[in-house]
């Protein structure tokens, strides 16, 4: 495929289960995203967890994985359906966001989303699903292109020729990825100030999911969102 010139913001990155603000920040000054389905899957990523607060801190929720499919590509690799793994994601969830102001206004929701997990043999497509319903939920539109380096004629895992190969002027990545995706030379670093928001425990714990900002904040987690250093969003 032809690619587009005069591009100027690229962000590479590998999917995640659930987007935190941080992503999200990442992807909202991106006119480009590539995600990297085509790179092997590592255990020290986040395409089958992510980050929620608990009493304690934080933890994660965890999609289990078929052993045999470790080594393959993130876009291969299969959802282990022998294991409960969503009576336990809802149990997590119930037990540690319960008392969160829009826990029961969303719950029936979110439950059914993780409930249709049982329909994906794949876990990507499960992660895309879930991604675009919660962006939904927070009013939120992308305005970039994303395109998957699976897709892409011109892929190189080296971040710095991929951003060549994109013309991009500047490119970004995920913070602290260094242990599972391959970091560029070149990459532009991303100042990044957490906003600080009430969550539902004492203290204040950054880079949860999405979903501990909308059980927390509901229909006002514009609030939170609009602290990010952009405003490349749409309500839609």
């Amino acid at each position: 495929m032809t690619q587009d010139s005069g591009l100027k913001t690229l962000s590479i990155l590998q999917p995640v289960l659930i987007p935190n603000l941080h992503d999200l920040a990442t992807m909202l000054l991106s006119e480009q995203i590539v995600l990297q389905d085509s790179e092997p899957w590592s255990r020290k990523g986040r395409v089958h967890r992510a980050k929620i607060r608990t009493p304690q801190g934080t933890n994660y929720l965890n999609i289990p994985l078929r052993t045999e499919d470790r080594n393959k590509q993130i876009r291969e690799i299969r959802i282990d359906h022998t294991k409960k793994w969503i009576s336990l994601i809802l149990y997590s969830l119930e037990y540690n966001y319960r008392n969160s102001v829009y826990y029961d206004y969303y719950e029936p929701e979110i439950r059914a989303d993780f409930e249709s997990g049982s329909d994906h043999e794949f876990l990507l497509p499960f992660v895309l699903y879930l991604r675009k319903r919660i962006l939904s939920f927070l009013n939120i539109s992308l305005n970039s292109t994303i395109t998957f380096s699976s897709n892409l004629e011109n892929y190189n895992s080296d971040p710095d020729q991929l951003a060549a190969n994109l013309k991009a002027d500047l490119y970004y990545q995920e913070p602290g990825a260094r242990h599972y995706q391959r970091q560029g030379h070149s990459q532009t670093l991303f100042i990044f100030n957490h906003p600080v928001y009430r969550q539902h425990f004492d203290g204040f714990f950054p880079d949860c999911c999405l979903l501990d900002l909308l059980f927390q904040y509901g229909p006002e987690s514009y609030r939170v969102i609009d602290q990010l250093p952009v405003t490349k969003c749409n309500e839609q």
